[in-house]
């Protein structure tokens, strides 16, 4: 009989939870979306074909796929959906009307939601540790996601970005821990439930919570519901972590909690940080009035002492001593778009960064502040979400710019309301209305030392590197 050593039949049982014996043809609407790209990643893993479409690619998913050999096809038509598909996943971007909706409808095509498949062929299988929030999910699902790394646990992971320490926003695990950053937008046009109610975690993390989403939810109260929901599903032997003196998330528990607890954060949490450097380069981490480690790391601001926080007492719940995961954040390489410094020409710095709403804005300005001292910030904003579009938080938009020392604000053509409206309230403020004559601007008033800030949630008509070429010339 042949002998087979416990770690080999650990591998091979590990190895042959995703193994397929299919040549099943997955076909994803919406692809190039973070939450559905990293599911085409998860079933290109697998063995399963895929394709997908979108409206429109751009990096980094569009080049992680590329770099998979996943064919995307640009636009929705109805000849992207060949026989040979067995199953697609409809992104909740996709509604009535999308002409491989309909045909899939009208062909009597098996689908299912992204967050559906994501739960019933790859959690279900792991201890899932979950992120949730307003602010700092991809960031604190990377760190937490980083720490297990370093560890040794080898986590599977599906973060709504591309943490520069893996190069890749999804993958699947060799242990049994998967972090998901657990987004509250609504499933799919079927299903208007939040994505995180399909997580199951056993590990959840509540980072903030404001009103956001305005085009799905009506106000803070139905986003608080759907959070309610989600500690439903966390089990009596799980743990919940979240933000200290969070008002909305204390009205989430007040609904009912059936799981223990921990804060963390400024107050009396138990996780909190002190000694922390003037750069937040260097902090202590307290638990429960003990020093269990310290810090020393290359990130900007208070909000990231918090998500680390979070990501520390994450990994702690599954048994990662606070040290090594203090020593893994000292290597941690946050994830692109989060402040990520995408070049520097003649003294000056352009950045890049994810933040979309007025509280991202403002920490974001003050990381950057912290860390530059004195130089010129100049802050470039698209107001391109959803809610952005739809002026719910214009009224917050120039307290939140206030750090920056020159404000340029670029009005899309889908905005529904004035950018004058936030100009106004701001004597260093200026709107465009192109990108070729805001680059030119910003060539013609930047100087050696100064740091560009550009924040957006889309591409941006790729003014990134248009401007690192403009400034060389």
């Amino acid at each position: 009989m042949l002998a087979i050593c416990k770690d080999n039949l650990m591998a091979v049982i590990r190895y042959s939870r995703f193994a397929k014996l299919t040549d099943m043809h997955i076909h994803i609407l919406g692809i190039c979306g973070t939450f559905m790209a990293g599911l085409a990643i998860l079933a290109k893993k697998q063995g399963y074909h895929v394709t997908g479409s979108d409206a429109a690619t751009y990096p980094p998913m569009s080049t992680q796929l590329e770099q998979l050999g996943i064919e995307c096809y640009s636009g929705y038509n109805n000849a992207n959906l060949m026989p040979s598909i067995d199953k697609v996943l409809i992104g909740n971007a996709l509604s009535r009307g999308n002409p491989e909706v309909e045909a899939i409808l009208n062909q009597g095509l098996p689908y299912l939601s992204g967050p559906q498949w994501l739960a019933e062929e790859v959690l279900a299988k792991y201890h899932v540790l979950a992120v949730a929030g307003t602010h700092g999910k991809t960031t604190t699902s990377s760190m937490l996601t980083w720490i297990l790394e370093a560890c040794g646990q080898k986590p599977g992971f599906l973060i709504g970005g591309v943490p520069e320490n893996f190069g890749i926003s999804a993958r699947l695990g060799e242990g049994n821990y998967f972090v998901v950053e657990a987004d509250e937008y609504d499933t799919a046009f079927f299903d208007k439930r939040s994505k995180f109610l399909h997580y199951r975690p056993r590990t959840l993390v509540l980072n903030n919570l404001e009103f956001d989403h305005a085009d799905i939810f009506p106000d803070l109260a139905a986003i608080q519901r759907q959070c309610h929901h989600l500690i439903r599903t966390v089990p009596s032997h799980g743990l919940i972590i979240y933000k200290n003196q969070e008002v909305a998330i204390d009205g989430v528990l007040e609904q009912g909690c059936w799981t223990p607890r921990q804060t963390f954060g400024a107050g009396n949490s138990d996780w909190f940080a002190k000694s922390v450097t003037p750069d937040h380069r260097h902090f202590e981490v307290w638990f429960q009035n003990q020093l269990m480690g310290e810090v020393n790391w290359d990130l900007m601001g208070q909000h990231n002492i918090d998500n680390a926080l979070a990501a520390i007492a994450s990994a702690y719940h599954v048994d990662v001593p606070v040290e090594y995961a203090c020593a893994a954040l000292g290597r941690f390489q946050n994830v692109k778009r989060r402040l990520e410094l995408r070049g520097v020409v003649n003294g000056i710095s352009v950045y890049d960064d994810f933040a979309h709403h007025p509280t991202a804005i403002s920490v974001t300005l003050q990381g950057l502040r912290q860390r530059v001292g004195q130089n010129k910030i100049i802050a470039v904003l698209e107001p391109r979400s959803n809610t952005m579009r739809m002026g719910i938080h214009k009224a917050e938009l120039a307290s939140a710019l206030k750090e920056a020392d020159v404000v340029i604000l670029y009005q899309p053509e889908n905005l529904n309301w004035a950018l004058s409206e936030v100009s106004e309230s701001l004597s260093n403020a200026q709107v465009f209305n192109q990108v070729a004559a805001l680059i030119d601007h910003l060539v013609s008033i930047a100087r050696c030392h100064d740091q560009i800030l550009i924040m957006s949630n889309g591409s941006f008509e790729n003014i990134h590197n248009r401007l690192l070429r403009a400034l060389k010339t």
